[in-house]
């Protein structure tokens, strides 16, 4: 039984040798992350050591969103790497990158021997770098003293995603930090570099100014959105004390003129009219009807 056992083995320790030599295969990459900016090229290296006599078979898949697709299958480039990719070796490259090219791919190569079929394969990441478009800013044009009031900026083409400066009457604006210059400014505001807010939990009059806000993520050239003003007043308390008096005023001589109107009975003079004609007309038949009863 011990002899059986050491003898199984035996033959497994070779059958892991034989796989060895067979294989052959070291599939090696120069850049397993490879980054391009949008429209220019990219190359996605794939290197083998292999044994003479060998045949190869060369295959590159897309891996996105969990799909997986062929790029080069059979000798030649499938869907959207069609007449603008081509190989290196066993590498490919890729002419006029877009956003849709930022995926996982994979080279494949396969290798008949003698003793069968072998894989090695390599696993290459392709980000495509975006510059970031035209910001939308959101600036109020007016605000009142010692309210809240946020302005916010933001573009989502960007990749990576972007960083916002906000700029005041075309200075940029410091970010607040507590120490340093930040903290010898005195500053009232917050900004957010990463989602491009500048928050003012409490406005003054000061904060008054042109405000315009710039997106950039080291890709190209910086973003800007067109300049807007906000306005900061003061409450106008002696105008609606004002106006307060005003409308109180009115509304005590409507009820006056209505008063001396009741007082000098001009509500209920045409009532008492009606009422007279109507007695005399009443008088009058009356009388007819005596008068023709005597007759």
């Amino acid at each position: 039984m011990a002899s059986r056992s050491l003898r199984l083995l035996l033959l497994g320790y070779l059958g892991v040798l034989s796989y060895r030599k067979v294989s052959g295969i070291s599939i090696e990459t120069d850049n397993k992350n490879v980054k391009a900016e949008e429209f220019k090229e990219a190359i996605l290296s794939c290197k083998h050591k292999f044994s003479k006599g060998m045949s190869l078979r060369i295959e590159w898949k897309k891996i996105q969103s969990q799909e997986v697709s062929f790029v080069y299958y059979n000798g030649e480039f499938t869907g959207d790497l069609r007449g603008r990719a081509e190989m290196l070796n066993t590498g490919i490259r890729i002419r006029n990158v877009t956003r849709r090219d930022s995926a996982t791919y994979r080279c494949e190569i396969s290798v008949k021997s003698e003793e069968g079929q072998r894989l090695g394969e390599a696993t290459i990441t392709l980000t495509v770098l975006v510059a970031p478009t035209t910001p939308v800013c959101e600036v109020p044009s007016s605000a009142m003293t010692g309210t809240v009031v946020e302005l916010s900026c933001k573009e989502t083409e960007g990749s990576p995603p972007s960083e916002y400066q906000w700029y005041k009457n075309g200075v940029p604006l410091l970010e607040k930090t507590g120490a340093g210059s930040a903290r010898a400014a005195n500053i009232t505001y917050t900004m957010n570099k990463k989602s491009g807010t500048l928050l003012f939990n409490t406005v003054t009059k000061n904060d008054t100014g042109e405000y315009y806000c710039e997106a950039s993520n080291g890709i190209g050239l910086s973003q800007k959105c067109s300049v807007k003003r906000m306005q900061v007043d003061d409450l106008n308390v002696s105008g609606i004390i004002a106006a307060v008096v005003f409308v109180a005023l009115v509304m005590a001589l409507c009820g006056l003129g209505v008063f001396y109107a009741q007082k000098k009975g001009y509500f209920t003079k045409g009532s008492s009219s009606q009422k007279k004609t109507n007695y005399q007309s009443t008088s009058e038949k009356d009388f007819k009807h005596t008068k023709s009863f005597v007759i």
